[in-house]
């Protein structure tokens, strides 16, 4: 096992990163060219996806090609346009006879404000991400989706630290694998879930790790709601309907 989502058999993850725009995008495909049975939860105040509807439970298309984390807020959908292209080339899609179509769903996280508000991922870096994407081990940290991610901004983003891509897998019984990737861009604190100890978030004046919960009945007055997002992907090769792969997105 390697912890990360690629202990699900034959998930393939790829990053493409801008380390001077401070933003990228990541991708995840399937090995089936028939690709996989996909649900989606999708909550705030302000999501920006694309292809996301038909993932309900009554979508009539049973599979989906192709996934796409991205920063770049609304500008960053245009990734998806890469990947797409990506396995349009391979001939992966859903067979209309005449061609096939890539079926392609992304959500998107803001990170405009962090790096240079006029870099954002493009079709030529979700094509990017496509093509680096391997089924083993992948990059994480600040890297593709997450290179522009943050966490701890109660006191602002001068006091808050980076977030980033994140990724880690189980064996709850033998033969069964769960695994989940995540881009962090979280309002709040990043903690380990054994010790609590918190990893990443609000600093003190003096850089020292503070405490979001604690800061919260000072700066409620001043929070602006809803404007913080985490992505997240959940596999396993346990074999799901469209309705229970809605439910394990719903409970993740």
């Amino acid at each position: 096992m390697r912890d990360n989502l690629c202990d699900v058999p034959g998930v393939l993850v790829g990053h493409a990163t801008d380390c001077e725009g401070l933003t990228g995008c990541t991708v995840v495909l399937f090995e089936d060219s028939d690709g996989a049975v996909v649900g989606v939860d999708v909550r705030g105040s302000s999501p920006g996806t694309r292809e996301t509807d038909r993932l309900g439970p009554i979508g009539a298309v049973r599979g989906t090609h192709g996934l796409l984390l991205t920063g770049g807020s609304a500008f960053g959908l245009a990734a998806a346009d890469g990947v797409v292209r990506f396995l349009e080339e391979r001939g992966v899609g859903l067979d209309i006879g005449v061609a096939h179509i890539p079926l392609v769903s992304a959500a998107v996280l803001f990170d405009i404000v962090v790096g240079d508000p006029s870099a954002r991922p493009d079709a030529a870096m979700g094509y990017e991400a496509a093509a680096a994407a391997v089924a083993g081990d992948f990059e994480q940290g600040n890297v593709g989706a997450g290179t522009g991610a943050s966490v701890g901004k109660i006191l602002g983003l001068d006091r808050a630290m980076k977030g980033g891509v994140g990724s880690a897998s189980a064996e709850p019984e033998e033969g069964l694998v769960v695994a989940a990737i995540a881009a962090v861009n979280a309002f709040g604190d990043v903690r380990d879930p054994e010790t609590g100890e918190t990893l990443a978030g609000v600093r003190r004046d003096d850089g020292t790790l503070g405490d979001t919960t604690a800061l919260l009945p000072l700066a409620a007055s001043q929070l602006r709601w809803g404007e913080n997002t985490t992505l997240g992907i959940v596999a396993t090769n346990a074999r799901l309907t469209k309705p229970q792969a809605v439910k394990v997105a719903q409970m993740a």
